[in-house]
């Protein structure tokens, strides 16, 4: 495998990473059409357990 042929100095090195930041976000958050909280796009809502309308489970009843 290929090596390097010379060491990356510390500005180049952090000139690369400049923009990683910029890369994590926060996740995007939906109203949720059955109770107005917010939740994750195409994910069951964890406040009522609806998702497309649809009853998936219902919250607190989980052991």
């Amino acid at each position: 495998m290929p090596n390097p042929r010379r060491k990356l100095s510390r500005s180049k090195r952090d000139k690369r990473r400049a923009n990683w930041f910029a890369k994590i976000s926060t996740a995007n958050m939906i109203e949720c059409s059955n109770c107005g909280e917010t939740k994750l796009p195409h994910h069951v809502c964890p406040n009522c357990g609806y998702y497309r309308g649809r009853a998936i489970y219902t919250p607190g009843s989980e052991a």
